[in-house]
């Protein structure tokens, strides 16, 4: 799959009909006099526009298929409530909602559970957003929305986030000459260090044997509790230098050991 294409089962993108904003309110003439027909035509006449938003959501681990047929339902919500007397183009009416109903599925399918509270909330703040956007054509400031629904602002952004999905510690997030830095790398151990103590007495003969360097980047992220970063910076070196060394003290330490 291309980086920027969005591939769909069953489909050629490629031939897919745009329509014009005439044609757009010709059909909504139309529909409101009755004619259904009209209404498969604005849907088929805009799937590149569903097609367009899912580009933001192509690089994640759910199917494309499914989102796509997600998006749609948020068009076809969108062609059903849409008023041509507001002057708005069907597409900016139509992007929050289908946006709204793709991420109500992440998050919905989530392995990560979050209070029903926050779900309800995030659920809130996502309709009157597009409430706001059909009437107004801007989106709201999140003071509008704390005010609007209640709320401190704060409880928005923690909400919203609740609809991201979750990051494996294990993802690459640098790599510089081929020594890759992983999300772990940048988490502070703040755990306490609970073992027999054999394990303890080899582990302190073996951090005697090592360079002082080693062991002193070894002592920062186990036992102070620090990040490769906060170790990088106070030592004026590179993070990626700090994870190459503390690599190589962990395989040391474990010889040793």
């Amino acid at each position: 799959m291309a980086k920027y294409k969005v591939d769909i089962t069953g489909i050629n993108t490629n031939n897919l009909v745009v329509l014009t904003n005439e044609e757009t309110t010709k059909l909504f003439e139309q529909l409101r006099k009755g004619d259904e027909s009209a209404k498969e035509l604005l849907i088929n006449g805009n799937l590149k526009l569903v097609l367009s938003i899912l580009k933001r959501f192509n690089n994640t681990k759910y199917n494309m298929d499914d989102l796509f047929q997600v998006g749609v339902i948020g068009l076809i919500k969108a062609i059903d409530n849409f008023d041509v007397t507001l002057g708005l183009r069907l597409s900016t009416y139509a992007v929050p909602l289908i946006i709204g109903e793709v991420k109500r599925y992440i998050r919905d399918n989530t392995s990560v559970r979050v209070s029903r509270s926050v779900k309800d909330l995030a659920y809130k703040i996502i309709k009157y957003q597009d409430e706001y956007l059909s009437t107004y054509g801007i989106m709201p400031t999140n003071a509008e929305i704390a005010s609007y629904l209640q709320i401190e602002e704060y409880e928005i952004t923690y909400a919203m986030d609740s609809l991201k999905d979750p990051m494996s510690i294990f993802e690459p997030i640098y790599n510089d000459g081929g020594d890759t830095i992983y999300l772990s790398d940048q988490i502070a151990d703040t755990k306490d260090i609970n073992t027999d103590k054999d394990m303890l007495i080899s582990l302190r003969k073996a951090l005697q044997k090592i360079k002082d360097r080693e062991k002193d980047i070894l002592v920062a992220r186990f036992i102070i509790g620090k990040t490769q970063m906060e170790i990088a910076d106070s030592l004026g070196i590179s993070q990626a230098q700090v994870s190459r060394i503390e690599k190589n003290a962990i395989e040391n330490v474990r010889k040793l050991i």
